[in-house]
């Protein structure tokens, strides 16, 4: 009996490895066709990359792990629109894989998306753009929402002055109108305005981007003045916050979103991709600053 069933054991062994074979055998298939380098075209709307040192850092460690090369690429004029469309439509020409990008005006770029001659996946910074491959943000409307939160929590009376530079970013817009919603529901008389009135500024000010927040902590005498909450966890933000002269911070880890816009990437070329999460984020205040959640997300330590 035993000798009987060895070859009927055998035969049920390799029917079970051929059928296991051919369930992988398209994505061995698949994983031997991305043996090579994927050309990865990361287009800013900046002059420069040196604001995005953490996200970058983000990237590079995702390129390294799924086999892509990174190729920077900042505007000659910031938030030029033309000048990111062209840059758009010169690297999926040139031979890029895909386009991880900050858009300068998600509709412009996604109309340049739509006029190329060949299908390129593009990954999304900070706003969503219709079309793309996916988004590494958080969720704009609840960071404004939440950041008003905030600003409640301590209101005492005056106006707010909410900062809108949304001419130069975008993922502001949500953001603030979001704030100003929970602010008018609450009673509290809100404005808006492009910049910091040179005599008698409010007691409150909202600002919803890393920039405006550093600009705006700048303009501070001392920790005295109004009352500061924005958004942002650069070093320079983190100095202010521990300084005093930020009230709060909407923050979240830009290493992260420079991580996961990799990985999207990489996975809409190998058609493995699913729509991203929102990037969690934390509302931060100055005396929670080295709380163990916190330190990692505003020091964070990178090899």
């Amino acid at each position: 009996m035993k000798k009987t069933g060895l070859p009927a054991i055998a035969v049920l062994s390799l029917l079970g490895l051929l059928a296991v074979l051919t369930l992988l055998a398209p994505q061995l298939l698949r994983e031997r066709e991305d043996g090579r380098l994927l050309a990865l075209s990361v287009l800013l709307r900046d002059t420069d990359s040196s604001g995005w040192n953490a996200a970058r850092q983000g990237m590079e460690q995702a390129a390294d792990e799924l086999g892509a090369e990174l190729r920077w690429l900042t505007l000659t004029v910031p938030n030029d629109t033309r000048e990111q469309e062209e840059l758009l439509r010169r690297e999926a020409e040139g031979g890029a894989d895909a386009v991880i990008a900050v858009p300068a005006d998600p509709e412009a770029l996604r109309s340049a998306l739509d006029r190329l001659a060949a299908p390129c996946p593009v990954v999304t910074l900070e706003c969503a753009m219709e079309g793309s491959a996916g988004t590494a943000a958080p969720d704009n409307g609840e960071v404004g929402r939440r950041l008003a939160e905030a600003l409640l929590e301590d209101w005492s009376g005056g106006d707010v002055l909410l900062l809108d530079n949304s001419g130069d970013c975008p993922e502001t817009v949500p953001r603030l109108e979001a704030a100003l919603e929970a602010l008018t529901a609450a009673g509290v008389p809100a404005v808006r305005g492009t910049a910091l009135p040179e005599d008698a500024p409010p007691a409150w000010v909202m600002t919803f981007e890393d920039g405006a927040t550093r600009r705006a902590a700048a303009g501070k005498e001392g920790a005295e003045g109004f009352a500061l909450y924005g958004v942002g966890a650069s070093t320079a933000v983190t100095a202010q916050l521990e300084r005093g002269a930020i009230a709060a911070v909407a923050a979240w880890s830009d290493y992260a979103a420079g991580y996961l816009a990799v990985r999207q990437a990489v996975q809409a070329l190998r058609e493995r991709s699913r729509p991203l999460d929102p990037l969690p984020f934390s509302i931060v205040r100055g005396e929670d600053i080295y709380a163990p959640e916190n330190q990692k997300l505003l020091f964070p330590v990178t090899s």
